[in-house]
């Protein structure tokens, strides 16, 4: 069993390491500057605009703006949580499985520190271009609820070129794993992975008689 005391616990303890190495980045980091960890793991700062890949709203349909788009998005994610947060409250009064739970806290942690991104990072700082951002800014570098969400983990494992006997492909460049994320990302990610895996376990069939 899974209290709800733990369960609070896992999520504090996400959401402050995921804010803490954004809040370090924004600060110490120009946008697109990086540092090279490793061969296979770097931190590269970039923001995301968008939805997940960096895709956004206003690239599906012409006629809304990215700023209607980012509020739209904003606001879908906070409705999200919600829902999030209502199934996670109805899982710990009803004692159900503890991987559902634990998956279900990590889903919303990874949540909340992204909304927390686009609600209020827009007037917490100001712009990362050409410079380090500073919070608590005089100039804000944009409005409540159109904040960009920050992504620094890279991890640029394997890169080269396809063997040219590889049809249409065969001596291109390529490179993995290339998607730029950050600790809210793995959260999400990592809940969502443990409801696919143990699916059956979490919501076994009823049995029939």
């Amino acid at each position: 069993k899974m209290s709800r005391k733990k369960t609070f616990l896992v999520i504090a303890i996400i959401l402050f390491i995921d804010q803490a190495s954004k809040i370090y980045i924004k600060t110490h980091f120009e946008l697109g500057q990086e540092l090279k960890v490793f061969e296979w793991f770097r931190l590269f700062f970039i923001e995301n605009e968008g939805m997940a890949w960096g895709a956004k709203l206003s690239d599906i349909s012409s006629h809304i703006n990215d700023s209607s788009a980012k509020l739209f998005l904003t606001i879908f994610r906070i409705f999200a949580l919600f829902g999030i947060g209502y199934w996670l409250h109805q899982s710990l009064q009803k004692s159900a499985s503890k991987i559902l739970i634990i998956s279900l806290a990590l889903v919303f942690s990874g949540a909340l520190g992204n909304i927390i991104d686009s609600v209020f990072y827009g007037i917490l700082f100001d712009g990362s271009l050409g410079q380090t951002s500073t919070l608590f800014a005089s100039e804000s570098y944009a409005s409540v609820f159109h904040g960009n969400v920050v992504d620094m983990l890279y991890f640029p494992l394997f890169k080269g070129y396809f063997p040219e006997w590889i049809p249409f492909i065969g001596g291109n460049y390529f490179s993995f794993f290339d998607p730029v994320f950050n600790v809210a990302d793995m959260a999400i990610s990592t809940g969502v992975g443990l409801l696919l895996v143990f699916n059956k376990k979490i919501f076994p069939k009823p049995t029939t008689t």
